[in-house]
């Protein structure tokens, strides 16, 4: 039935209450009813209020004083603000084609058949980019073109489905864990409180301590039972019902559809049995089985909340101010979302950096605890990058602004572990899959079972029915994998590794190959001149350093950086060395064009086969892995180098006795990659490799089997993205950073070992818990079907397997950082 609405005065708009134009207007069908708007506006905003079901906008406005009546009401005006750019810039990250992307979270979520429908509905809008629903965390990434569509239709079309989403904050998500906390508590002890006065009645009617008192005081116990059990079936169940109704809306049944069958049907057999005096009443298991349910969801959101605080906090204890300097040096307190690059602030010792940027002071001691998970302090020189949410230990610092707010290291730390929460293993999907069609056998088991023992024996058919849905209900498959991906991600994070994606987890199990970079990986990324050897007669030795070193301060390789401060002389080297057209070739070098006095000539400094291109003989000037040269003449020769890592000797040592095999690629000059692989034991890498050989390389030695990358550079983002499994470094390239499975913040190469022995007991677990839940749910099964468990004591066994699930999972919580081998 419509709902009835207050019209509009005749001749004005049923929306603004404005003239009608002479034509007439639109027409817009609202509460089931044709009305007449003036404009296509007005004709789109009704429109919406109409499939949002906010009619009480219209239903209770006073249509006397149309200049004092909304145009929107509340709920759309308090979305239509997230379209602000300035509120945008404030969760929202944006491409360099455009495209913007955030984290919305999502109330009401509570299986993957929700995040199937929400995701669906997102996908089939015009300008969404991509859509990944978590129902674990109630979050939804989400990509899409502003030009097409705007953020607060993303979130209305949500709202249509019954969810109400808004742009994840994480300072905000503490608050809303208490409050789905205090959702659950509330209705377990409503449950809990009615389940022990219920059991009491039923302990004393099973147990024949009534059988003196006559049948009225028996169904007086009955009715009391239902006075009890109503508001549990009603208020403590309600997020079952709720769940299965979005399952069925859905069309991907979800395991609290048999939950809710269960709780109606034996609620209604027991009450149907009161008002009749006749039957039997299970208000008991009613109560039992909605109090242990609620129980296992309340432990399933607190482990949630584990895993998803230790990135949230990051974000969350980032300053709301900092103190800038003006044009002349006096500070002002400003909002830390109206920082723009180049800005100066200051932030005194105890104080904690507001935004990424570049050390203007001399030096600092920068605790980076909340980043690396390393608490000792860390030195930092001037013109060194500092992040947000780090600690200044000893004195006041200044700060040039480089990132603020989303585009902030910390921030993007959040994203990615938001993005591996999104992104399922296989094995978690295949749970998933495999529980959504256990509900589907359920279903046609129930059935079935009814209509044999309605000819078996007619009274017991009911109960033995409501047995077989309770017990077998997949609440223990349905947890297997969320609980057990939740827990590694929460392990690796409190060691410093950050998880992109989920799937590294079941592809590190038959790994045994480990190729890994030289430069910034196995060794230490600081280099160091060992030798310079100049062949020019015609330039002088301070002009080809300045030469070199303006060159290299294009470059991001760790290579470059000796360069870029070859001598004190060079300091303004880039003032007095004129480069034009200058072009960075990955993995070989730099080439420009150098104006020389009056002469203009190409130059190139990097890789000897890069140098070779011009001068053949360039490959044979060992042991030099730098060249200088111009097209007519090698001017320079620089042998580079640096140390190895100090935990890398015990770590190789450790993967070799998991029987995995060690091979190093390095674009480095052989002699270097022979010195490193002497000092390693590595018998077999290869030298003077370009991206493109490192590439091929990857490619042929995944025709033998899986591959396990490791690499820091920006020519390693290829084959990190080829690799089956591939991790880096927090101070390796964006490029890196993207392409890798896997981040170690802490920079140790032992944070390898540490990330395979915690991705094997993760997958040992979730085996286990996908193993223990098939086998409880199919060994029910002939039992709960012959009649020989009750209800109250299906339910008891149904929750025990679910708890169990959940507490093998928590395992996975503990902090364990022994490096053993757990295959």
């Amino acid at each position: 039935m419509a709902t009835e609405l207050p019209p509009a005065p005749d001749g004005h708009c049923f929306h603004c209450l404005q003239p009608l134009p002479d034509d007439g207007g639109y027409d817009v069908i609202v509460a089931g009813q044709s009305r007449a708007v003036c404009c296509y506006g007005c004709q789109a905003v009704a429109q919406t209020i109409n499939d949002q079901n906010l009619l009480h906008f219209y239903q209770f406005r006073d249509t006397s004083n149309p200049l004092q009546i909304p145009l929107l009401p509340e709920e759309l005006q308090q979305l239509e603000a997230y379209d602000q750019d300035e509120l945008q810039d404030q969760f929202t990250q944006t491409s360099d084609s455009g495209l913007k992307s955030t984290t919305l979270s999502v109330e009401g979520m509570t299986c993957a058949a929700c995040a199937w429908l929400i995701e669906q509905q997102l996908q089939r809008q015009p300008g969404v980019q991509k859509a990944q629903v978590n129902a674990t965390t109630e979050r939804v990434l989400i990509s899409w073109l502003p030009e097409q569509i705007k953020l607060s239709s993303l979130l209305q079309h949500i709202a249509g489905l019954g969810y109400r989403a808004l742009p994840f904050q994480a300072a905000t998500q503490e608050q809303d864990f208490k409050r789905r906390r205090r959702y659950f508590i509330r209705r377990i002890g409503i449950a809990g409180l009615a389940t022990m006065q219920v059991m009491m009645i039923a302990i004393a009617l099973y147990f024949g301590m009534v059988d003196e008192l006559d049948q009225s005081m028996r169904q007086f116990f009955w009715w009391i039972s239902l006075l009890f059990a109503t508001p549990v079936l009603l208020y403590s169940a309600q997020p079952f019902y709720m769940s299965a109704l979005r399952s069925l809306q859905a069309r991907q049944l979800n395991m609290d559809v048999p939950v809710s069958l269960a709780l109606l049907s034996a609620y209604g057999a027991s009450a149907y049995a009161t008002f009749t005096n006749h039957g039997e009443v299970y208000f008991e298991s009613v109560s039992m089985f909605t109090f242990l349910l609620l129980v296992g969801r309340y432990l399933e959101l607190l482990a949630r909340q584990r895993a998803v605080a230790t990135a949230a906090n990051l974000v969350k204890l980032l300053p709301a101010t900092a103190q800038r300097e003006g044009p002349n040096g006096e500070l002002e307190a400003v909002a830390v979302h109206k920082l723009q690059p180049g800005d100066i602030v200051r932030v005194l010792p105890g104080q904690t950096l507001p935004a990424d940027g570049e050390l203007v002071s001399e030096q600092a001691e920068i605790n980076e605890s909340m980043l690396t998970g390393e608490s000792v302090p860390v030195s930092r020189q001037r013109n060194e990058t500092v992040y947000a949410g780090t600690l200044n230990q000893t004195q006041p610092i200044r700060i040039a602004v480089q990132a603020t707010q989303q585009n902030t290291v910390m921030a993007k730390i959040a994203a990615m572990q938001d993005q591996a929460l999104a992104n399922k293993p296989k094995l978690a999907v295949q749970a998933e899959r495999l529980a959504s069609q256990f509900v589907k056998q359920l279903l046609f088991l129930a059935a079935a079972t009814f209509l044999v023992w309605s000819f078996i024996d007619p009274e017991e058919a009911f109960w033995v029915t409501l047995a077989v849905l309770v017990a077998t209900c997949p609440c223990a498959l349905a947890l297997a994998a969320p609980t057990a991906v939740t827990g590694v991600i929460h392990q690796l994070n409190k060691q410093g590794i950050l998880l992109r994606n989920t799937d590294a987890i079941e592809a590190l199990r038959d790994c045994r190959t480990l190729i890994v970079d030289k430069t910034g990986t196995l060794t230490s990324g600081k280099f160091s001149f060992v030798s310079q050897t100049y062949l020019s007669e015609g330039y002088s030795k301070a002009g080809i350093n300045a030469l070199a070193s303006a060159l290299e301060k294009h470059s991001e390789h760790p290579l470059a950086e000796p360069f870029k401060s070859l001598s004190s002389a060079n300091e303004k080297a880039p003032e007095r060395v004129l480069l034009d057209n200058v072009q960075v070739k990955m993995g070989a070098g730099i080439e420009a064009i150098w104006t020389a006095g009056t002469s203009q000539q190409p130059v190139r400094i990097g890789h000897p086969r890069y140098i070779a291109e011009w001068h053949p003989e360039a490959v044979t000037l060992a042991p030099a892995n730098v060249i200088l040269a111009t097209a007519d003449e090698v001017l320079a020769c620089f042998q580079v180098t640096d140390t190895l890592r100090d935990d890398v000797p015990a770590t190789l040592a450790t993967l070799r006795n998991w029987n995995y095999e060690i091979i190093m690629l390095t674009g480095d000059s052989q002699a270097n990659a022979e010195r490193v692989a002497q000092q390693l034991q590595i018998s077999n890498f290869k030298a003077q490799c370009l991206p493109e050989d490192k590439l091929a390389f990857v490619k042929a030695q995944q025709q033998h089997g899986p591959v396990f990358m490791v690499g820091d550079g920006i020519n390693d983002g290829p084959v990190l993205a080829q690799a089956d499994v591939s991790m880096t470094f927090g101070q390796a390239a964006d490029l890196a950073r993207q392409a890798a499975d896997s981040v170690a913040m802490r920079n140790d190469f032992a944070a390898i070992t540490t990330f395979i022995a915690s991705t094997r007991k993760s997958r040992r677990i979730l085996k286990q818990n996908i193993s223990w839940a098939l086998l409880y749910n199919i060994g029910i099964i002939p039992i709960a079907v012959l009649g020989l468990v009750t209800p109250y004591i299906a339910a008891i066994g149904m929750s025990l397997s679910s708890l169990l699930v959940l507490a093998n999972s928590l395992r996975l919580y503990r902090s364990d950082s022994s490096a053993t081998d757990s295959r």
